[in-house]
């Protein structure tokens, strides 16, 4: 008798859900590649918005950009089924909780991106600063609600520190088959650079929202265009930005080159 453990055994190991997988590790890419483009642009003192939604709709501005967002969307939200699969048939086994944890965790931050690509496709306004600051004045009006959203903020602090110890370790390369030679050594080098990267603006928007916690005001969370842009008040601020922004598109090309080489 099949459970849905097996199935989710059975479809994880199945060639076209993998290759669909893979699409949306390349579609990761292309986000993160224009999202350190827009970081870059607000580092050297332009305007844009540096989040997924100003990444987005500058897709959608590129020669057919809007079926390329929806190919994105679209891919994305298959790379989010694929986690939430991994997460079903690895429960239940040793250290599995830590594995289902993460593997969920990765389904739910996919399919969010999916899901903005989606709204920003059919012509919707899709604001992550403002959306973060609505969510956490929503949080906070309710009984413990800095103690809730304090907690959030911590979890995003801790996930990118887990961001930068990959990075520094280069144990991404356990979930890669990397090539040999100068390609090889690319691919760690974007690696290492684009985790970093990563983890320093997720800590950052963690610490924006412990703040908010603290002082109890919404207006002091913000998403990675808010982290962006508190870096930039930072002494040496803008040279900060500009190697998260070239940080974040050296983790787009690394995950252009993870849709070739993933261990999935």
């Amino acid at each position: 008798m099949s459970t849905p453990k097996k199935t989710a055994r059975r479809l994880e190991s199945d060639p076209r859900l993998r290759t669909l997988a893979k699409a949306g590790y390349a579609a990761t890419g292309i986000v993160h590649v224009m999202l350190g483009s827009l970081v870059l642009t607000v580092a050297f003192g332009g305007d844009g918005d540096a989040d997924q939604s100003g990444a987005f709709r500058a897709l959608a501005t590129t020669p057919a950009g809007l079926v390329a967002l929806w190919v994105v969307a679209l891919a994305l939200l298959a790379l989010a089924l694929w986690h939430a699969v991994a997460a079903m048939a690895g429960a239940g086994g040793k250290r599995a909780w830590s594995r289902t944890l993460s593997e969920a965790g990765q389904a739910l931050a996919f399919a969010a991106l999916g899901v903005i690509a989606i709204v920003v496709a059919v012509g919707g306004r899709s604001d992550g600063d403002e959306s973060v600051k609505e969510t956490s004045s929503g949080v906070l009006s309710i009984p413990g609600g800095p103690f809730i959203l304090g907690a959030v903020g911590v979890g995003v602090l801790v996930a990118g520190i887990a961001f930068g110890v990959i990075g520094a370790r280069r144990s991404f390369r356990k979930k890669l088959s990397v090539p040999a030679g100068a390609t090889g050594a690319l691919v760690v080098t974007l690696g290492v650079v684009g985790y970093v990267a990563k983890g320093i603006s997720l800590a950052t928007v963690g610490v924006l929202l412990g703040v908010a916690a603290i002082r109890v005001d919404p207006q002091e969370a913000g998403g990675l265009d808010g982290a962006v842009r508190s870096l930039l008040e930072l002494p040496a601020g803008p040279l900060i930005a500009i190697a998260v922004g070239g940080g974040l598109i050296a983790y787009g090309l690394f995950c252009l080159f993870r849709a070739r080489y993933a261990r999935l």
